[in-house]
């Protein structure tokens, strides 16, 4: 839960440096900023499907605070230096992210973790049938973090 707070400050810092840079330069964005910031909300989605999953207690709340506050200015500072490093390194991140969901996924398929009902924000955001499990949220997320990775590394690419 605490990778996913920190898994939407790419997307939001991308997005609205990005932003500036097109207001800055007077140019298109060529759609980055719109697909940084839906990612944003796609990992923010992510968050509060799990919450209503695992529900965190004050100390992981706390936890989440720190992290977010640290990584959010080590991130800022990143993009700001190299936007090029900032997507590869959130490309990487996510490719670790489809292996986590891939080792969740294998743990509710074994048993190891209960295929618990779908929370209602899963079910709507995801338009997963009424009677989902989790296993249909770890796959729709994983399907998520698999789209993140490639477009992070594409625009990796392209400002290369």
């Amino acid at each position: 839960m605490v990778l996913e707070t920190i898994a939407a400050v790419p997307g939001m810092v991308g997005g609205a440096l990005q932003h500036l840079r097109s207001l800055r330069r007077m140019e298109d964005d060529r759609g980055w900023i719109r697909t940084l910031l839906d990612e944003a909300e796609n990992e923010r989605m992510h968050l509060m499907t799990f919450i209503h999953i695992a529900r965190p207690s004050g100390f992981e709340r706390l936890l989440i605070l720190l992290a977010q506050g640290v990584f959010y200015n080590f991130f800022f500072l990143l993009y700001l230096l190299s936007p090029k490093t900032a997507h590869r390194v959130t490309g990487y991140f996510e490719e670790e992210a489809v292996c986590s969901y891939t080792e969740y996924l294998a743990g509710v398929d074994n048993g190891a973790h209960a295929n618990v009902p779908a929370p209602t924000v899963a079910i709507d955001y995801w338009k997963l049938a009424p009677g989902a499990r989790l296993r249909e949220v770890i796959v729709a997320v994983r399907a998520d973090e698999i789209r993140h990775r490639d477009v992070n590394h594409r625009f990796a690419d392209e400002l290369a």
